[in-house]
């Protein structure tokens, strides 16, 4: 089993920043991809951003791309997500999810915390 635990969400003006983490334990070696997903009120669940287990590999949903970074930090078990130049649209619930596989559902969701963003 794989526990994750995100933290960093918060309030924040258009054009701010913040940063998400997203800490892993439990059987973190089984870990294929890690990855950031948004839900907003009323809306489907995103994918927003992914990075591969040695964090050489990343990717990003185009809605993002150029404001958002994500990161990993293997020693810690850590994933971040910065997100710069926030809009308004930013604003959801943002979760960590990590999969075992290579392709395929993810398997180990967390908690969520809450990103407002406001205008």
């Amino acid at each position: 089993q794989v526990q994750l635990v995100e933290s960093g969400g918060g309030l924040v003006q258009t054009g701010g920043s913040l940063r998400l983490s997203c800490a892993a334990s439990g059987r973190t070696g089984s870990l294929y991809v890690m990855g950031w997903f948004r839900q907003a009120p009323g809306k489907e669940r995103d994918r927003v951003a992914t990075i591969s287990a040695s964090g050489r590999t990343t990717s990003y949903a185009d809605f993002v791309k150029g404001r958002f970074t994500i990161s990993k930090d293997n020693a810690k078990n850590t994933v971040y997500l910065q997100m710069n130049s926030l809009k308004p649209e930013d604003t959801a619930v943002y979760y960590c999810a990590a999969r075992t596989t290579i392709i395929g559902e993810y398997n180990y969701w967390g908690q969520g915390t809450q990103v407002t963003v406001s205008s």
